[in-house]
C-alpha cells in the first residue's frame, strides 16, 4: 500500500518503520531535524531485544509532493491536527482512508454513533470545526494505540513494549477497507483486530490516560508510584469512576473492572506517562483531548465531575505557567 505517516514521533516513527520494513510504500510527512535525519539515514528502529533496523522510507515536508495515498496515518497529537488540516487534501484520492492515532476522545466521536448527540462537535478537541471540515469523518478508521515507544533522537525510535493497534469503522461495520488495513498491519507484525465497537476500546485506554497522565504531570510520579501511594490511588479511582458514569450514559461498556485497570497500570512499573514526558521536555500538554473532552461530555450528559474538574484546572494552570515561561525565555533570547 502507498501509506503516508503524518508525524514521525514515538508512534508514527514506530508504525512507519515497521510498515516500510514489511514492504509497504511509506512516506513520512515531517519537518525539521526529523526530516533531515530520515532523508539522510532512513528511520532507525530499535526493538525490545536491542536489534536495530533501518527503514529506507521517503520523507518530505511537502504534502503536494507526497501525492495521493492509499492510506494516511495521522500520528500527531490531538492538539496538532488543526495545524495540518489545510494540507491533508493533497494526500487524499477518491478511496483514501485515514487512520487516526490520537489519544483521548477523537474529533469524530459523534459521527455515525447514533443517539441524540449524533453529529455533535466537541469544542475541546475541534474548537473551530476546521478539523471535522478538512478531515472528513467518512474517511476515518478509528484506532487505539497500545505500544510504548520513544523518539530518542531525530530519526531514531526505540520500542519498549506492545504491538496492539485495534481498528474499527465508526459505524461498527467490517468493511473491505478496514479489513485490508488490518491485514496490512498484521503483515508488518502488529496485532490489529477489527472491532465492532471502537469507541468502547477508546474509553478503555482513556480510562487510564485521563487519571494517570494528569496526576503524573502534577506530581512527577511514575505509574507504580501513583498506584501504590494510597492517596493518589484513591484519586485515580475517583477520576475513573466519574468517567465511567459519563461513558455509561453514552452506551459504553468496559470489558475490564476498574480495580483491574489500576492493577494493570501498577504492573507496568516505573513508567513515565506521555504527559509527564511532555512536562519534562517543555512540550504542550494533551490536556483537552484527555480530560477537557471528558468534562465536555459530562456537561452534555449532565454528569457531575468534581474530581475531574479540579484536576483539569490544576493541569491547565500548569500548562499556562509553562507557556508563559517559554514566552519569557524566547523574549530574553531575542533581547
Amino acid at each position: 500500500m502507498k501509506i503516508a505517516i503524518v508525524g514521525a514521533g514515538a508512534i508514527g516513527g514506530y508504525v512507519g518503520a515497521k510498515l516500510s520494513l514489511a514492504g509497504e510504500d511509506v512516506t513520512f510527512i515531517v519537518r525539521g531535524a526529523n526530516l533531515d535525519a530520515i532523508s539522510r539515514n532512513g528511520m532507525k528502529l530499535i526493538l525490545e531485544d536491542g536489534s536495530e533496523h533501518i527503514a529506507r522510507a521517503k520523507a518530505t515536508d511537502n504534502y503536494r509532493l507526497a501525492g495521493r495515498q492509499d492510506l494516511v496515518i495521522l500520528a500527531l497529537k490531538a492538539h496538532q491536527l488543526e495545524s495540518i488540516a489545510d494540507q491533508l487534501h493533497h494526500l487524499l484520492g477518491p478511496e483514501t482512508a485515514i487512520v487516526t492515532m490520537q489519544n483521548g476522545i477523537p474529533y469524530w466521536y459523534f459521527h455515525k454513533n447514533g443517539g441524540a448527540l449524533e453529529g455533535s462537535i466537541l469544542k475541546t478537541v475541534d474548537p473551530t470545526g476546521e478539523i471535522s471540515e478538512k478531515i472528513p469523518a467518512s474517511r476515518v478508521i478509528g484506532c487505539v494505540v497500545y505500544p510504548a515507544s520513544e523518539l530518542i533522537a531525530p530519526g531514531v525510535v526505540r520500542h519498549f513494549e506492545g504491538e496492539r493497534f485495534p481498528l474499527g469503522e465508526l459505524d461498527g461495520s467490517h468493511s473491505e477497507r478496514v479489513t485490508r488495513i488490518s491485514e496490512c498491519f498484521v503483515k508488518a507484525g502488529f496485532k490489529a483486530p477489527v472491532l465492532d465497537d471502537i469507541r468502547s476500546e477508546i474509553w478503555l485506554k482513556l480510562w487510564g490516560n485521563l487519571s494517570f497522565n494528569p496526576i503524573s504531570a502534577l506530581t512527577h510520579s511514575t505509574l507504580v508510584d501513583i498506584c501504590q501511594f494510597p492517596l493518589s490511588r484513591a484519586l485515580a479511582a475517583a477520576l475513573m469512576t466519574e468517567a465511567q458514569a459519563i461513558a455509561h450514559k453514552l452506551g459504553i461498556t468496559f470489558r475490564v473492572p476498574l480495580d483491574k485497570r489500576i492493577a494493570g497500570a501498577e504492573k507496568i512499573g516505573k513508567h513515565k506517562t506521555s504527559m509527564l514526558k511532555d512536562v519534562e521536555a517543555g512540550r504542550a500538554l494533551e490536556i483537552d483531548a484527555l480530560v477537557g473532552s471528558v468534562i465536555e461530555l459530562a456537561r452534555l450528559t449532565h454528569t457531575p465531575t468534581p474530581h475531574l474538574d479540579t484536576v483539569y484546572a490544576l493541569v491547565k494552570l500548569l500548562a499556562k505557567t509553562f507557556e508563559e515561561e517559554r514566552g519569557q525565555l524566547q523574549l530574553q533570547r531575542v533581547a
